[in-house]
This record gives C-alpha cells, structure tokens and sequence, in this order.
C-alpha cells in the first residue's frame, strides 16, 4: 500500500473550522475504490495543525487520487486556508491494513 502522512498548518481563523472546509474533499477521497483510510487529527500541541494520515490499495490508486477531479478541486479550494505548503511523508508499505502495536496488548483481548 501507499502509506502517507501530511500535516496542514492551518490559519488560526480557519483552524476550527478545518473539518467543515476539507469535508467534501475527506468524503470524496474516503469514496474512492482504491483508499484504506483518509483520517484527520488535530495536534494537541497546536491547535492549528492537522495531520492526516492516509493509504492507498497501490500506486495505481494513488495515481487516481491524485488525478481525481476532486483532488485538482481541493487545490484550489485548501490552499486559501493554509498558513504554510504541507509537509509530507509518502511511502510503500508491504502491508494493506495496520497491524497491532503488541509492546502494548491490551491483556485478554
């Protein structure tokens, strides 16, 4: 799979209201056939990042999203909410789903 994680710093006045402005973009991504996952997460740090950690079935499908009219849509629509260009971390993973952290099983589980 492609495993990706990005971190969006967001304007301060925009920042809580960053799930409301990329939704149509989270839902037509989590829509696509090829995407595992697409999850937003505020920082406890900053209140004005978000990280997104997101995988895709193979580079086929990531190609797609990339290529999606959604996607182009999305560039046009995010970047006026944005404090700085995103940082991101893109790579192929042998797996297609997460696996268990067993340093911390959770006992009789």
């Amino acid at each position: 799979m492609i495993f990706i994680t990005a971190k969006f710093l967001i304007k301060p006045e925009d920042a809580d209201n960053w799930p409301r402005i990329a939704a149509a973009f989270t839902a037509a991504t989590r829509a696509e056939p090829g995407c595992l996952w697409f999850d937003w997460s505020r920082s406890l740090d900053n209140p004005a990042e978000y990280v997104l950690v997101e995988a895709f079935r193979d580079g086929e499908a990531g190609a797609a999203h990339v290529g999606s009219a959604h996607f182009e849509q999305a560039r046009r629509d995010l970047p006026p909410h944005l404090a700085a260009t995103p940082k991101i971390v893109s790579q192929t993973v042998d797996q297609d789903d997460w696996s268990e952290l067993g340093e911390m099983a959770v006992p009789g589980e």
